[in-house]
């Protein structure tokens, strides 16, 4: 197993997700609770001792079944995180009380690791918001040794992040960011990346592979990457990608049977870094894959100045583009909540007022009211 460096601790370069574990007969929030078991069992024999939950995980049973197997294990062998649900606004006042339940839920006395989670558009104005007492109270717990490192996990765009860090970086020691080779263009993840280098903060990365997305690859791009490294699996390619990346120190994956983790322990048991031909090659799949679903925008802004409604086109076809390639998920809506009704995809009137002066000719209306029709 690879380790890296962090405060004078080695942590696995390779960390056990717990958002994907096993369940039973398809319910996610039901756990396979012998599969989970045996999975931490063969990863703690490999060397991985850093392992993530979190409070909505599994229907809010993650926490439970990994306090109930972890517990089985010398306290010092692992690492534990978890983090305050700041994607629930309505859990926004309760952060003393979701703690010391996260606590009992897990069978600890403290967290390794404890992260802001999902820093966003959404709710950054709340985890801001001193009234709350979040920041606060979570200072606290590191204080009295309950939390031994804070961080903060995000999926916000560039300017929600640094008025995150403006406000809280000084005390953030690592952020999880979404970031693997596709999002390092796409999602501005390399953007990202260097921000939190700027305050000199480690990155621990979620969705390596998308979800299993890039862990399954046409034949066409399949092929390509075969011809430069025959022996290794798409979802390797992911890993490595990571692997040349320097501001990463740990990547988190959740692996959801025992083939998974299996391959990708043996893919952690040495680092393999991209060449720049390997490097040029995955970012030149990435552009490709990207061409045919998404819409060619530059955020040029010509578009706004023309829109009677006045809205933030380039935004709308950014979160687009996200919702379109990803075949939906979360980001998006999660995005489009913190905007107001009257500037939703839904007020686009269809006058082509913003098509008149596109540069990439992009037929803006029809996008919009089909990202309208995606969100239902």
């Amino acid at each position: 197993m690879i380790y890296s460096d962090f405060q004078g601790e080695k942590l696995s370069a390779l960390a056990l997700g717990a958002m994907r574990l096993p369940t039973v007969d398809g319910n996610d929030s039901v756990i396979d609770e012998q599969k989970t078991a045996e999975m931490v069992d063969y990863a703690m024999k490999h060397g991985i001792n850093y392992y993530d939950t979190a409070w909505g995980y599994h229907g809010g049973n993650s926490e439970l079944v990994m306090g109930k197997i972890l517990e089985n294990y010398p306290r010092d062998s692992f690492k534990l995180a978890s983090k305050f649900p700041g994607y629930d606004l309505a859990n926004m006042d309760k952060v003393q009380q979701i703690f010391e339940r996260q606590l009992e839920k897990c069978r600890v006395e403290y967290f390794d690791f404890y992260l802001f989670h999902n820093v966003c558009e959404m709710n950054i104005n709340e985890y801001l918001d001193p009234k709350y007492g979040i920041f606060d109270y979570l200072m606290e717990q590191k204080k009295n040794g309950r939390i031994k490192h804070l961080g903060f996990s995000a999926h916000g765009n560039m300017d929600t992040i640094k008025r995150f860090l403006d406000a809280y970086g000084e005390y953030m020691e690592f952020g999880q960011l979404q970031l693997n080779w596709m999002d390092w263009t796409f999602q501005n993840a390399k953007e990202k990346a260097e921000l939190l280098s700027q305050y000199g903060i480690p990155v621990w990365v979620m969705e390596p592979v998308r979800g299993g997305k890039l862990a399954s690859l046409s034949k066409k791009y399949t092929e390509q990457i075969r011809a430069l490294r025959p022996d290794e699996t798409t979802a390797a390619w992911s890993f490595r990608f990571l692997q040349t990346i320097p501001e990463v120190k740990v990547t988190l994956s959740g692996m959801s049977n025992f083939e998974q983790l299996r391959e990708n322990i043996a893919t952690y048991e040495e680092a393999k870094p991209l060449t720049k031909q390997e490097m040029d090659t995955i970012l030149a799949i990435a552009d490709d894959m990207l061409h045919g679903n998404t819409v060619p925008c530059t955020a040029c802004h010509y578009c706004v100045s023309h829109c009677p409604q006045e809205l933030d086109i380039p935004r709308l076809l950014e979160l687009y583009n996200e919702h379109r390639f990803t075949g939906g998920g979360f980001i998006a809506p999660m995005a489009l909540s913190s905007i107001p009704a009257e500037k939703q995809p839904s007020a686009c009137i269809g006058c082509r007022s913003c098509e008149a002066v596109c540069p990439q000719q992009i037929k803006i209306s029809e996008a919009l009211s089909d990202f309208n029709s995606k969100l239902g």
